[in-house]
């Protein structure tokens, strides 16, 4: 039997298990068979009777009991010393804790895995805490983050017993001088720069635990297109880098629940990014005929966005507030043209100076970035449509251009009742209408009445000649009749300017409250989707 000398004492000549008298020998077989506390070999029979009802009768399974124990009678092999100290350290009295040579016999086996069975995989534990994110830069794709990483597994040449050790059950042994798995995570992109922890602690049963710290650069896909409100759900996989299943085995080391609220308690107060969840599971990676275990962690945070919203957003709502409160001044106004261009000269600084606040990367462009586009662009045009209105008033009204059948029907009909323009009470008639008036307004002959004392004088004046009915008029009479015609057809010619400029201008109007609409529904649907998308942010708890 296999059992240390102080031990092998206490048992005496004879062993009585299950019947059978069996005598202590330092002899013993090797046959695969691996002896448990109770020496009853159920953990071998038990597999071999489940195949087959007949074989799970007691008669049968003390057979097998009987069997077993003869076999270690049979075979005679010694056990080399190396191998005796592989399972368990040595203690002397009056040292506490292992000697330095028994755990010196264990460092020299730092190059082997440390199973007794190397058939049998070492299993890692792996569990992390996200201290802190440090960047995160979307134009190269990277998460800069720092872990708080534990890693535990079983060091089965590390064995000892605390009552022969004076108590002792934990010591801790500089790291490189032990075996220690090859645990990578696969999205690493950069070197390890962490601060190295050279020590790790074991207890009496060989299990080993390692803190270490990690800075971590590692690729993440990330999705700007909602920033300033965007959520990013980064992956770490973490895996051994040359063991396949067979030699090395991962697994959590605590929930993923548990993780994620360690992490929140120290991510809470850390800078513009919130820890949202910690999710993950475990897989197998096939590559070829060789298969690899790993555990995927994803790693959900969200941005907090009042940086951007006070020096990006409430700047830029400010100046489009006043680009639409200049709509109220006149269309024909230059001072509306000016104040328009000094607008855009001001937005357009204000973009150069806040360019460095957006993120910039070749997938896609935020929806913050077309927001201020489409503000510009709306900037720009409303100051061409200044200029258009101001050229149709100025130019066409001077050259007596009627306006033109087309914008009567597109412009004045159907566009104004579409965005329900308000027309004045009293609308000028237009200039393709005769107006019929009396004799003192009409465009027929002046007639000139003879005086009271000329009963016989009748003087007919006609766009500047004068008819002397009866006889000739004097000349005083003649130079009042030229007079009165030109100063007449100087007030038809300000009567006709005033209507077609009436009418031009109320294409002019008509013009800028359709841009008036538009501008305020695209920057509408713009506060919408803003507003939306922090409502959206916020649920993300």
């Amino acid at each position: 039997m296999v059992a240390p000398k102080a031990l092998l004492q206490k048992v005496g000549d004879l062993l009585d298990v299950d019947g059978c008298s069996i005598c202590p020998s330092p002899e013993v077989p090797n046959f695969g068979v691996i002896l448990d506390s109770t020496l009853s070999f159920q953990s071998h029979i038990k597999p071999i009777t489940k195949s087959s009802k007949h074989l799970q009768t007691p008669a049968i399974t003390h057979s097998l009991n009987h069997l077993l124990f003869g076999l270690l009678q049979w075979t005679p092999v010694r056990p080399s010393k190396a191998l005796d100290r592989l399972y368990e350290l040595t203690c002397q009295q009056g040292h506490s804790g292992p000697t330095y040579e028994s755990m010196q016999a264990v460092f020299d086996l730092k190059p082997f895995r440390p199973a007794v069975n190397l058939s049998n995989p070492t299993i890692t534990n792996i569990s992390f805490t996200l201290y802190a994110v440090l960047g995160v830069n979307e134009k190269t794709q990277i998460l800069t983050s720092f872990l708080w990483l534990r890693l535990y597994w079983h060091h089965e040449f590390l064995v000892w017993d605390p009552e022969e050790c004076d108590g002792v059950t934990r010591i801790s042994l500089p790291v490189k001088e032990l075996w220690s798995p090859d645990i990578i995570i696969y999205e690493f992109v950069d070197d390890d720069v962490s601060q190295a922890c050279p020590y790790v602690y074991i207890n009496h049963t060989g299990h080993i635990r390692w803190d270490r710290m990690l800075r971590l650069v590692s690729a993440c896909n990330l999705q700007i297109f909602s920033f300033p409100f965007d959520v990013q759900n980064c992956s770490f996989t973490f895996g051994s880098y040359m063991h396949t299943i067979r030699d090395v085995r991962v697994s959590p080391a605590l929930t993923f629940e548990e993780m994620s609220g360690n992490s929140k308690r120290y991510l809470e107060a850390s800078g513009e990014w919130e820890l949202v969840v910690i999710l993950g599971e475990t897989s197998i990676l096939q590559f070829g005929i060789d298969e690899w275990d790993i555990i995927t962690f994803w790693v959900v945070i969200k941005r907090r966005p009042v940086l951007y919203v006070v020096n990006l957003l409430i700047p830029s709502s400010f100046l489009m507030v006043i680009d639409i409160l200049s709509f109220y001044l006149p269309p024909h106004s230059v001072d509306r043209a000016s104040f328009k261009m000094t607008l855009i000269l001001g937005y357009t600084v204000f973009l150069l100076i806040m360019n460095d606040l957006l993120p910039s990367t070749a997938n896609g462009t935020p929806i913050i970035g077309i927001y201020f586009s489409v503000c510009l662009a709306l900037m720009v045009i409303s100051l061409l449509e200044t200029v258009i209105i101001t050229n149709v008033l100025h130019h066409n009204s001077m050259k007596y251009r009627e306006v033109p059948r087309w914008v009567r029907v597109l412009i004045l009909k159907h566009i104004a009742n579409l965005i329900c323009y308000r027309w004045p009470e009293e609308v000028p008639p237009t200039p393709h209408q005769d107006n019929t008036e009396g004799s003192n307004g009409g465009s027929g002959p002046w007639i000139i009445q003879p005086d009271a004392h000329v009963p016989d004088q009748n003087l007919t004046c006609n766009g500047g000649q004068v008819a002397v009915a009866t006889a000739p008029a004097a000349p005083e009479l003649q130079q009042i009749c030229q007079d009165v015609s030109e100063l007449r057809a100087h007030l038809t010619s300000l009567q006709k300017e005033s209507e077609l400029q009436d009418q031009w201008c109320h294409v002019g109007y008509v013009l800028d409250f359709l841009l008036f609409r538009i501008y305020l529904l695209l920057i509408s649907c713009y506060a919408v989707v803003i507003i939306c998308m922090w409502c959206i942010w916020i649920s993300q708890d």
